[in-house]
């Protein structure tokens, strides 16, 4: 899926009341910047935003956060809100890279909705699954690890339920594909997964923890 260039991305992210500009001043305190002590959310290379705008507005007590680092596509995640308030949303732009700058443990689970796969083994380190990653991942978690994953990409699927249960993980679900599941998962499509669903490939999914 290609993402139109949006002339005014860096006005728009700048001005947005959505973005946090400097991040790693909340740090430890982000119940303090939500006003609440809600569990929080954050999806690591969120897109467009449509995932996590449509959970935000299904779960009013759960906060969510979400980041990206291509402008045009945050841009795009600021304009698909419109005119609507969402308190309990917030957009970090930002590498993922960096997130254990701006999060001490404070959260609760994380989404990796049809991250870039890097299915080239020399690109594995880029995963949002690899150990380097995982690693970080433990520096922000609040208590118990909760990552949620989905992807049409099948040498990502894989690859992730070695590297987590490599790193002692536990599998609460596990589809291979999410569409035909005939268990209740809550599903809010992505953009991506709209086009795959009309195309019927399937989506896989892990739902996996640490305690």
């Amino acid at each position: 899926m290609r993402y139109n260039v949006v002339k005014d991305a860096s006005s728009t992210i700048s001005s947005s009341s959505y973005i946090v500009k400097n991040p790693e001043n909340y740090k430890g305190k982000w119940n303090e910047l939500f006003s609440n002590n809600n569990p929080i959310m954050l999806e690591l290379g969120m897109g467009r935003g449509s995932f996590i705008i449509q959970m935000a507005l299904a779960h009013p007590t759960v906060n969510y956060i979400g980041l990206e680092l291509d402008k045009n596509q945050i841009a795009t995640a600021i304009k698909n809100i419109g005119s609507r308030k969402i308190d309990n949303l917030k957009f970090i732009y930002s590498d993922a890279k960096e997130i254990s700058n701006y999060f001490g443990k404070e959260i609760n689970t994380i989404y990796l909705t049809f991250s870039e796969p890097w299915p080239k083994k020399q690109d594995e380190r880029k995963r949002f699954t690899h150990e380097s990653y995982l690693r970080i991942y433990d520096r922000i978690f609040k208590k118990n690890k909760h990552i949620i994953l989905k992807t049409d990409n099948k040498i990502l699927f894989q690859s992730s339920l070695e590297s987590l249960s490599n790193y002692w993980y536990t599998f609460n679900k596990v589809s291979l594909d999410l569409h035909k599941d005939e268990r209740k998962i809550e599903n809010i499509m992505t953009d991506f997964e709209r086009e795959y669903y009309k195309e019927k490939r399937p989506i896989y999914y892990i739902d996996a923890s640490f305690k």
